[in-house]
C-alpha cells in the first residue's frame, strides 16, 4: 500500500499560534489575479473549490466551514480532513457543470486549473461566472510564467517555483482575513521544503543520473503523458540534481516509449490516483505495462526495480509536491547508484 503524502508540520500546525503574527485584512480588498481584478467587500462565506489543491488549502487555513462544494480530485483527502470533507458536497470527481457550481450560489469559486475556468474553460469561462455575479480566483501557480494555450496542459516560460504556491496561500489568507494562519502555514511549508532540499543535496548522485515522471496515458499502450522541463516534477529533479530525460517545455507532453527507452532514465516516478479518466490512471496498469511492454521493460530503471510511486496530486503545484521531493529523495537514497 502506498503511503499518501502528508505534511508532518502541517499535521501539527496550530493555526492560532502566536509565533507568527499578521495584520488583518482591510476591506474593500482589490487583488490582481491572472489577468482579472477582483474586489472583495468582506471575507467570502460560501465557496466552491474547483480542484483538490484549492480545497485542501482552504482546509489547511481553517476555512472548511466556508466550502459548500468541491470537485476535481485525484487522491484521497489529507487524513486529518476526512470527516470534514465527507460533509461537503462533491459536485464531480472530475469536471462539474457550470450549472452545478452556480447553483451552490457561491460568493467565490477557487480554481486549481485554468483549463476548467479560463479562456477555454470546460466548466466555464471567468466571464461567464462574473456575468452572473460569481467571482473566481485562479491559483497563481496556474497562470504566472505559464501559457495555458500552448500544449495539452500549458507551457511554462520558467521553471516552477514554490514561491507561486506561497503567493496563492498568502492571497487566499488575505481574501478570507486569516493572514495569521496563512503566514503560519507558509512558514511551516518553507521549513519542510528546506529540509527536503537539504536531504536531496546530500545524496551525491553520480553524474548522468536521470529521471522520468509518468502521469498517465490516454490508452495504456500509447504515448504517455510525461513531465516536461519546467513543471513541478522538473522542480523536484532540479533540487535532486538529476537530469530530466524529457526535453519538451510543455507541462505534460506526450512522448513515445521508444524515445523514452532510448534515453534510458535511471529511475521512473509513476503517479497513483483514484481518478479514472484514462486507463493508465490505474497504478497497477502502469506497473503491468512497464514490466511487460517489449520496449519499456528494457529500460534499466524497470530491470533494476527503480520505480517510485507518489500521489498524482504531488505532481501538480500543491503542498504535497514539497513532501514528494522528500519521498523521492528517500527512495533514491535506497538505490545502489554508484
Amino acid at each position: 500500500m502506498t503511503k499518501h503524502l502528508i505534511a508532518p508540520g502541517v499535521m501539527a500546525l496550530v493555526l492560532t499560534s502566536t509565533a507568527v503574527t499578521a495584520q488583518q485584512t482591510s476591506y474593500p480588498l482589490t487583488i490582481a489575479n491572472c489577468g482579472h481584478t477582483l474586489t472583495f467587500e468582506g471575507p467570502p462565506e460560501n465557496t466552491v473549490a474547483l480542484g483538490q489543491s484549492t480545497t485542501e488549502l482552504l482546509y489547511l487555513l481553517g476555512l472548511g466551514d466556508t466550502v459548500s462544494g468541491t470537485a476535481v480530485w485525484f487522491n484521497p483527502v489529507l487524513p486529518q480532513f476526512e470527516e470534514l470533507n465527507d460533509g461537503i458536497e462533491r459536485l464531480a470527481d472530475n469536471d462539474p457543470s457550470f450549472e452545478s457550481v452556480v447553483n451552490k450560489k457561491p460568493d467565490l469559486v477557487t480554481v486549481m486549473y485554468e483549463w476548467h475556468v479560463g479562456p477555454e474553460g470546460i466548466v466555464g469561462t471567468r466571464e461567464m461566472f462574473h456575468d452572473v455575479g460569481v467571482p473566481t480566483y485562479v491559483m497563481p501557480t496556474e497562470c504566472e510564467k505559464k501559457d495555458n494555450l500552448v500544449g495539452l496542459d500549458g507551457t511554462r516560460s520558467e521553471l516552477f517555483s514554490t514561491d507561486q504556491l506561497y503567493k496563492s496561500i498568502a492571497q487566499l489568507s488575505e481574501i478570507y482575513d486569516v493572514q495569521d494562519r496563512g503566514a503560519a502555514l507558509i512558514e511551516d511549508l518553507k521549513a519542510s521544503e528546506s529540509k527536503a532540499i537539504e536531504k536531496a543535496s546530500g545524496l551525491s548522485l553520480p553524474d548522468g543520473t536521470s529521471g522520468l515522471f509518468w502521469f498517465s496515458s490516454a490508452e495504456i499502450d500509447t504515448n504517455p503523458f510525461v513531465a516536461g522541463q519546467k513543471g513541478v516534477p522538473a522542480y523536484m529533479m532540479d533540487k535532486l540534481g538529476v537530469e530530466n530525460v524529457v526535453t519538451s517545455d510543455e507541462e505534460w507532453p506526450s512522448v513515445g516509449w521508444e524515445t523514452l527507452a532510448k534515453a534510458d532514465p535511471t529511475f521512473i516516478v509513476i503517479a497513483e490516483m483514484d481518478r479514472r479518466r484514462f486507463p493508465a490512471d490505474d497504478i497497477e496498469k502502469k506497473r503491468e505495462f512497464l514490466m511487460n511492454d517489449p520496449v519499456a521493460r528494457e529500460m534499466a530503471a524497470v530491470k533494476k526495480g527503480r520505480i517510485i510511486t507518489i500521489d498524482a496530486h504531488a505532481m501538480s503545484p500543491t503542498v504535497r509536491a514539497i513532501y514528494a521531493l522528500d519521498q523521492v529523495a528517500d527512495a533514491l537514497a535506497g538505490y545502489d547508484l554508484k
